[in-house]
């Protein structure tokens, strides 16, 4: 399994603390992220993306405390629920929180959120001790990347960083469920 070094862990965090947008390995396939909480990094992910922000964005974590200043408090059977399932492939929709800017969330009341299994994921968020937005590395309608060399392909210089690393063993996107009502909204 291909590792970032401590150096490329480095300059992927330093380049999300200053607003940069970046590639890297998750589960599946390599995906975009940035701060969550800065609006022009946000769009201009979107804009890479040439998506539209009321689908809203998913955001991953390394543990579910990162998360938690994006949702609502949520009872104690649904948060039984995601400690059954995190760290692992499934995407949450959670009732987002008052704060929870739209630029995350869309159109919806609810935000999409993963406590993350892949090494690469949870020690970027480690670092940064905070989520990450986490949407897949492509034009929408795109395949997705699927390597550093693709990744080069598809954006060229409009990213600031590919952190490289070796994807999960997932051969599909992660499934989403909604919390509430248990439907899944995209399975593998």
């Amino acid at each position: 399994m291909i590792s970032p070094s401590n150096w490329q862990l480095q300059t992927a965090t330093r380049w999300i603390q200053a607003g940069g947008v970046i590639a890297y390995p998750t589960e599946a396939v390599f995906g975009l992220g940035c701060d969550p909480a800065n609006r022009n990094a946000v769009q201009r992910l979107l804009a890479l993306k040439n998506r539209c922000w009321r689908k809203g964005l998913i955001l991953v974590a390394s543990e579910r405390r990162q998360l938690e200043p994006w949702l609502e408090k949520i009872c104690d059977s649904w948060s039984s629920q995601l400690d059954e399932s995190w760290p692992g492939p499934t995407t949450w929709l959670i009732p987002a929180a008052r704060i929870c800017p739209d630029w995350l969330s869309g159109e919806h009341l609810t935000l999409a959120v993963r406590v993350s299994a892949h090494p690469v994921v949870r020690q970027l968020c480690d670092r940064l001790d905070g989520a990450i937005v986490s949407t897949s590395a492509n034009a929408s309608g795109q395949r997705p990347a699927r390597s550093v060399l693709d990744i080069r392909l598809k954006f060229g210089s409009r990213i600031d960083f590919v952190l490289p690393g070796s994807l999960g063993g997932q051969r599909q996107p992660t499934e989403i469920r909604d919390l509430a009502s248990g439907q899944f909204i995209r399975t593998h």
